[in-house]
C-alpha cells in the first residue's frame, strides 16, 4: 500500500497533471488529422521527454497515445477517412450513422467504449501482466501465422455483400503488400525499376486514397446528388451510451478482453484486434444484416478492443522489455534513457515507477471522456460546411497526411492511384475495407510463413505440432468450413420442404 501511495504522490503533482492535460490535447489533435497516426504523435513527443523526469515523460506518451487512437475515429466517422487501420474495420458503420444525421451516436460509442476498453486493459495490466506475458512469449512464427490468417479471414466474412467480393478486395490488398523488397529474399517485386516502389506501398497513403479520395471523386462526379444531412445532438452522448452499455454489455466486455489479449502479443497490435472483434460481434449478433448500415453494436465491441489492445501492448514491454507494438518500442527507448530497465527486476527495484505508470493509464482513459466530448462537439461543425468547400479541404488534408509519412511526393502519388482504385471498386460493389487489412497484414503473413517453413524444413505438419498453433489452426479451418457446411446443408434433399412438414 505504501508503494501505491508513493506512486500516487509522483503522479498527482500540478506539473505532472498539467503535462498529462497538454499531451492529451496534443494527441487528440494529431490523431484527428488523417495520416498522422498515434505512432507519429508518440515520436513527435520523444524529444520533449528528454527534458522531463521519468514519470511525466511516460505520462506524456501514454496520454497522447490513448487520445490519438480514439481521435482516429473522428475523421473516419465524419469524412470516411479512418485515422488508423483499426478504425477502417468499422468506418462503414460510423460513416453510415453520419449520413443518417447521427455522427454523435457513432463517435460517442467510440469514445465511451474506448475508455472502458483502456481501463479494462489497465486493470489486467495491473493484476495479470506476468501471467499474460508468459503466454505471449509462447507465440512463435507458427502461432502468429495462424493469427494473421484468422484476421484476414474475418475481413472476408464481415464484408457487406457476398464473401466472394470481400475476397476480391482482400486479394487486391495482399497483392499491393507484395510490392517492394518486403520479403525474406530481399528481391525486388513488381517495382518496374522504380526506386520508390522498392520501399513497398505505405498503408497510410493507400488507406487515405481508398477511403477519402474515392469519396472526393464520387462527390465531384455526382455533383448535385446526395446531400450531407445536418448533425443532430440526439439525446446526449453519454446518455445514449448508457443505453448502449445496458443493451450490449457482453459485446463491451468481450471486445475489451479480446483487445487486451491480442495486444499483449508482441507485434500483433490493435489492427488485428479491431477486425477480429468486429467479425465476432457480427457473427454472434442477433441482427448481423444491420452491420455496415449504421449499426452501433460493432462500434461498441471494436471501440473497446482498440484501446484494450493499447493497454495490452504494455504487458510484454514492462514485464520482459519486449515491445508489443511500434509505440511501446519507442517507450522502451525512453525508459532506458530515464534509467528504468524494463523487465522482471523493475517490479522489485522500482515498483513505485510501475504503479505510477498504472495510475497514469487510468487517468488518461478517464480524461479521454471530457476531452473527447469537446472534440466531438467541435467536429460536428464540419458537417455544416458546404460540400463544394469541404471536399477541397478534405483533399488538402489527404495530401498533407500522405506527404507527412515519408516527406515524399511519392506518397501523394500512391494516394491518388488508390483513390481511383477505391472508386472503381465501390462502383462495382466491392468493399474496400478488406483491401486495407490485406495491405497491413500481408508482410506479416509472408514473414511468419517463410520463417515457419525454414524452421520446419518445409514441413506443413509443423503448423499443427505446437498446442497453441494447433488450436488456432483448427479454429481458423473451422471458420473457413462454416460457409461450406451451411451451403451443403441447404442443398440436402428435403431441406427446403422440412419447415412445411413441421
Amino acid at each position: 500500500m505504501s508503494t501505491v501511495m508513493e506512486a500516487a504522490g509522483l503522479v498527482f503533482q500540478p506539473y505532472v497533471l498539467l503535462v498529462i492535460l497538454g499531451s492529451a490535447a496534443f494527441g487528440m489533435f494529431v490523431g484527428a488529422i488523417p495520416g498522422l497516426t498515434a505512432t507519429m504523435a508518440t515520436a513527435l513527443l520523444v524529444p520533449v521527454t528528454f527534458f522531463m523526469e521519468p514519470v511525466p515523460a511516460i505520462a506524456t506518451i501514454v496520454t497522447a497515445t490513448a487520445m490519438a487512437i480514439f481521435a482516429g475515429d473522428i475523421p473516419g466517422t465524419m469524412l470516411r477517412m479512418p485515422g488508423t487501420p483499426a478504425s477502417a474495420a468499422y468506418v462503414q458503420d460510423g460513416y453510415a450513422l453520419t449520413r443518417q444525421g447521427r455522427p454523435e451516436s457513432a463517435l460517442g460509442a467510440s469514445l465511451v467504449f474506448s475508455s472502458m476498453g483502456g481501463i479494462f486493459g489497465t486493470l489486467v495490466l495491473i493484476s495479470a501482466s506476468p501471467a499474460l506475458a508468459e503466454i505471449a512469449l509462447k507465440f512463435s512464427s507458427f502461432e502468429y501465422f495462424w493469427l494473421v490468417v484468422l484476421g484476414l479471414s474475418c475481413a472476408v466474412f464481415i464484408s457487406p455483400g457476398s464473401p466472394a467480393r470481400g475476397l476480391i478486395s482482400l486479394m487486391v490488398g495482399l497483392f499491393a503488400a507484395t510490392i517492394g523488397l518486403e520479403n525474406p529474399a530481399g528481391a525486388p517485386r513488381y517495382t518496374f525499376g522504380s526506386v520508390e516502389l522498392m520501399g513497398g506501398i505505405q498503408f497510410i497513403p493507400a488507406m487515405i486514397g481508398l477511403f477519402a479520395v474515392s469519396e472526393v471523386i464520387r462527390a465531384f462526379i455526382k455533383r448535385g446528388g446526395e446531400v450531407r444531412p445536418p448533425a443532430t445532438s440526439g439525446r446526449g452522448i453519454f446518455r445514449e451510451q448508457a443505453h448502449n452499455l445496458v443493451t450490449y454489455p457482453v459485446q463491451a466486455l468481450r471486445g475489451s478482453a479480446l483487445g487486451t489479449a491480442i495486444g499483449a502479443l508482441p507485434g500483433a497490435g490493435a489492427d488485428i484486434a479491431a477486425w477480429i472483434s468486429y467479425a465476432i460481434s457480427k457473427k454472434f449478433s442477433k441482427t448481423p444484416e444491420k452491420f455496415g448500415t449504421g449499426h452501433v453494436e460493432g462500434l461498441v465491441e471494436s471501440g473497446a478492443s482498440n484501446n484494450g489492445a493499447m493497454s495490452g501492448a504494455w504487458i510484454p514491454a514492462l514485464v520482459f522489455g519486449i515491445p508489443g507494438d511500434s509505440i511501446t518500442a519507442i517507450v522502451i527507448g525512453v525508459l532506458y534513457v530515464k534509467g528504468i530497465n524494463p523487465g522482471p527486476m523493475v517490479f522489485i527495484t522500482q515498483p513505485q515507477m510501475i504503479y505510477a505508470v498504472f495510475i497514469v493509464f487510468l487517468l488518461a482513459n478517464l480524461m479521454m471522456l471530457p476531452l473527447g466530448w469537446v472534440a466531438i462537439k467541435g467536429a460536428r461543425q464540419v458537417l455544416s460546411i458546404p460540400q463544394k468547400v469541404l471536399m477541397p479541404l478534405i483533399l488538402m488534408f489527404c495530401m498533407v497526411g500522405s506527404f507527412a509519412i515519408n516527406n515524399s511526393v511519392f506518397g501523394i502519388g500512391i494516394m491518388l492511384v488508390f483513390g481511383i482504385i477505391g472508386f472503381l471498386m465501390e462502383e462495382n460493389d466491392i468493399p474496400i475495407a478488406p483491401a486495407i487489412l490485406g495491405l497491413v497484414l500481408g508482410p506479416m503473413l509472408e514473414q511468419n510463413f517463410v520463417t515457419s517453413m525454414i524452421k520446419s524444413e518445409g514441413s506443413f505438419i509443423a503448423f499443427f505440432e505446437r498446442p497453441i498453433a494447433a488450436g488456432l489452426g483448427l479454429f481458423t479451418i473451422a471458420v473457413w468450413s462454416i460457409p461450406l457446411v451451411m451451403w451443403l446443408l441447404r442443398r440436402r434433399p428435403g431441406a427446403a420442404s422440412r419447415p412445411q412438414d413441421s
